[in-house]
């Protein structure tokens, strides 16, 4: 078994590759060969119904001219009327006013220039087609209940493939295709679970059916990628048959069928793996790897109520045997999936453009690996390099091309495939002989300012043939390399931790057997930017004064600006917010000026910044949402929202009330409650009108009031009131007037209030007469002269008595004709 390489070897070979390989940059007068700059992807979906690009951009010197294969046979573009290519470019615009079709084909663009030939990987052309669902009408489908149901799909081809929905309640006037945007608007998706799942292949699975699947009718909707449409399959009824009995099943497998599959995966494309049963009750979906539990890493997921594996990057570590086992009360049944793990051709190390000058050597490298292992086949101006002229210096050994001795006939642009069933990979490099004299590429005689200890990069871009020596030194004195100082292969001097000292003129110097150019940097060193003072958190009463300091040292040649910045945002200063230097003061801080601050320096080299909160204490945000429940006759309980304790913690609530019902507005307090509720039960009187407000209260004060509850009415109960001054006095000889003091409005408890009134002669054994009234005086008209009598009244309403008053003695009238001796 051999090893494939790992992405973090990948990695590692990347890092590597990078280290020892430039960017190179050729003048625009040397003469180049063609280099592929832009191309379209091997699969390139067009629509038909508008212009139709296939791109192709390469540079070169002297600039390509472009030609075109199709289907491997050379595209005369010039006699199609319908195609054009556009100047200095091969990129070809399609105008298929008439048979679209004939161009869905695999296109190929040749750059070419006397100096070699460059080639696109193959394009293959395919033409987006409007989807099209057939407009049947489906008959219903009768199920028992109980039994499974599998509802099709089927959604029309792409490309690319479409993406599908199940709903529910569908619409049968909707439009045809719909804009992504309009998906959907009343229709309801169908909710899956363990019983009801869709699966990959966008069918919809039903493990067993019950009597409400037959509430709705079902439709399949597909969302097309490519023009962001959507589609729906015309509603199919489910109706479902019923008996007394629903009978029990053992899981059998509606998806895969069997009890073994297989399945073989790509490497870095997803992997998905289902198990669908059916069975009744639902069956329950395990899975086990190669006879282990499955490991579920970040990597892992088990998705659709257990019933699918998502792996969204293949690896080869995911080859094996996964086994999903259903199960439900009746019993069990268990399914294999073998996964195999192929890659296509993936690079290790492309081939890279050769300059060299004659009789140098080199060589072209191409490796790549995959599953199966690649084919490496070399061209050399898109020929077969089998066929191609033989020349003595040049050297193939399967992945790699040596040159020895180079001269001019070796310039050409080689093309390596790397291939196998999977797939293929094809890179262009080539191979310039030439003779150049060295020159410096780019600006001269630049001035670098840099921060000192930072690292520094000081570029010297050249270009020559052979390549030439370069050598960096300061003040065109020795030669910089060793310790802080590091030369790059493209020219760059490397200086780490850069120094004071190291403040200077440095020059570049190249050469080779053709000349020498040479180019300086002046590099000034500057003192880093140090916030000496950062500013600090503060935990601050509202109004206070405020004051954030950003104590600054620096170079003194380095301008400064300051700026400050309130969550991401600069502040805009005020009368109440100002700049003292560069500290911020705030003068009455408030609730709004709470937030995180940073501190920003800038030179134009750097920036430093420090940051701090400012947190703003002050009484607490009214409470909310205030609802009333459980009401009774003397008590209701009241519940609120919170509001914001403004960083002091709520230590008691006020609860107040408002029962006047002639001058409302005249709020009482009520009670208080701890800080830590939120609900409490009110004691009131009873058939009363009500409304309540809460404060909260915290170290720093009380809140405003919350809004007023609604308006809330207590029950009835009977008077708690014991009616006073009670006195009998006579106004006639016969009669006694039994008067007392009237209950308040609030007092009665209740409606329709009157008085009971009581009354017999002292020390008699009569029972006690009593007459009901509901004015404020009784009268008795039948009473012994001047005699006294015990008295007693009471309130009541229409929920009942109220208390008795105490008894108290009146005296009926005197015989106003006796006279007194």
């Amino acid at each position: 078994m051999r090893t494939l390489v790992g992405p973090g070897m990948l990695l590692l070979l990347l890092l590597l590759l990078l280290q020892s390989v430039w960017t190179l940059v050729i003048p625009p007068e040397i003469r180049q060969p063609p280099t592929i700059i832009k191309q379209s992807m091997m699969e390139h979906i067009v629509d038909p119904k508008e212009t139709m690009v296939i791109e192709c951009e390469a540079k070169g010197t002297p600039h390509p001219i472009f030609s075109w294969r199709r289907n491997g046979k050379y595209f005369n573009v010039a006699r199609d009327s319908q195609v054009s290519m556009r100047r200095r470019s091969g990129t070809l615009d399609i105008y298929a006013r008439n048979n679209p079709e004939q161009y869905e084909a695999e296109y190929q663009c040749i750059a070419s220039n006397e100096y070699g030939s460059a080639y696109t990987h193959k394009i293959r052309l395919l033409l987006y087609r409007a989807p099209v669902w057939p407009r049947e009408i489906l008959e219903p489908v009768v199920v028992s209940a109980g039994m499974p149901l599998v509802l099709s799909c089927d959604p029309p081809p792409g490309p690319p493939k479409p993406e599908t929905y199940w709903m529910s309640s569908c619409s049968y006037a909707r439009p045809f295709n719909w804009p992504i945007q309009t998906a959907f608007p009343t229709m309801q998706s169908v909710q899956q679970d363990r019983r009801v799942s869709m699966g990959v292949n966008g069918d919809l699975y039903f493990s067993n059916v019950l009597v409400n699947d037959s509430t709705a009718d079902y439709c399949c909707n597909a969302r097309f990628p490519y023009k962001n449409i959507i589609q729906q399959k015309m509603p199919v009824v489910v109706k479902v048959l019923t008996t007394r009995t629903v009978a029990e099943a053992a899981p059998t497998w509606l998806s895969p069928k069997g009890s073994s599959s297989s399945i073989v995966a790509l490497q870095g494309e997803e992997l998905l793996l289902e198990c669908i049963a059916a069975g009744m009750p639902a069956p329950h979906i395990t899975w086990t790897k190669d006879g282990d539990n499955l490991p579920i890493t970040s990597r892992i997921k088990v998705k659709n109520f257990n019933k699918m594996i998502q792996i969204p990057k293949a690896s080869f570590e995911d080859a094996g045997e996964y086994s999903c086992t259903a199960t439900n009360k009746i019993g069990y049944i268990q399914h294999t999936i073998t996964v195999r793990v192929k890659a296509a051709p993936f690079w290790l190390e492309k081939p890279t453009d050769l300059i060299l000058a004659p009789e140098e050597s080199g060589r072209l490298v191409c490796r790549s690996d995959g599953a199966p292992r690649p084919t490496i086949s070399w061209f050399i101006n898109g020929e077969p390099i089998e066929e191609a002229k033989p020349q003595p210096n040049r050297q193939v050994s399967g992945e790699t091309i040596t040159f020895r001795s180079v001269s001019a006939e070796n310039t050409a642009v080689y093309q390596c495939n790397a291939s196998n069933q999977l797939g293929y990979l094809m890179a262009n490099a080539f191979v310039n002989v030439l003779h150049a004299t060295p020159r410096i590429i780019g600006a001269r005689n630049e001035l670098i300012k840099v921060i000192e200890g930072s690292r520094t990069f000081l570029d010297c871009r050249y270009f020559g043939s052979p390549v030439p020596e370069l050598r960096w030194s300061k003040y065109g004195q020795g030669n910089l390399e060793g310790n802080r100082f590091k030369t790059h292969s493209n020219g760059t001097l490397e200086i780490k931790r850069i120094k004071v000292e190291d403040q200077g003129t440095y020059l570049c110097v190249i050469s080779n057997i053709a000349g020498r150019d040479e180019d300086q940097v002046r590099v000034e060193v500057k003192e880093a930017i140090t916030i000496v003072t950062r500013p600090q958190s503060m935990k601050v009463m509202r109004g206070s004064d405020v004051r954030l300091e950003c104590g600054v040292k620096a170079d003194i040649t380095t301008p400064l600006t300051t700026t400050w910045v309130k969550n991401r945002k600069d502040v805009t200063f005020t009368w109440r917010v100002s700049l003292d230097e560069s500290n911020l003061v705030i003068t009455g801080v408030n609730r709004d000026d709470e937030g995180n601050y940073t501190c920003v320096i800038k030179s134009e080299l750097e920036q430093q910044s420090a940051s701090a909160h400012l947190m703003v204490m002050d009484r607490p945000s009214p409470p909310t949402d205030l609802e009333l429940s459980d009401p009774y006759e003397r008590s209701v309980r009241l519940t609120w929202v919170p509001g914001d304790s403004n960083h002091s913690p709520i230590t008691e609530y006020l609860v107040q009330y408002d029962d006047d019902d002639w001058l409302p507005g005249k709020w009482k307090n009520l009670s208080s409650y701890p800080g830590n509720l939120n609900s409490v039960v009110l004691h009131l009187s009873p058939f009363t009108y009500y409304e309540f407000r809460v404060i909260a209260i915290n170290e720093i004060g009380g809140s405003r009031p919350s809004r007023p509850s609604k308006r809330f009415q207590s029950s009835g109960a009977p008077p708690d009131v014991i009616p006073k001054n009670v006195k009998g006095v006579g106004t006639w000889r016969n009669n006694m007037e039994i008067s007392w003091e009237p209950l308040t409005y609030r007092e009665w408890n209740g409606p329709h209030l009157k008085y009971l009134v009581w009354w017999r002669r002292r020390d008699s054994r009569e029972e006690w007469k009593n007459a009901t009234t509901k004015w404020l005086k009784y009268y008795i008209y039948d009473a012994d002269t001047f005699t006294p009598y015990e008295i007693k009244v009471q309130a009541v309403n229409e929920f009942g008595l109220g208390p008795e008053s105490p008894v108290v003695i009146g005296y009926s009238g005197e015989d106003r004709k006796c006279v007194r001796v």
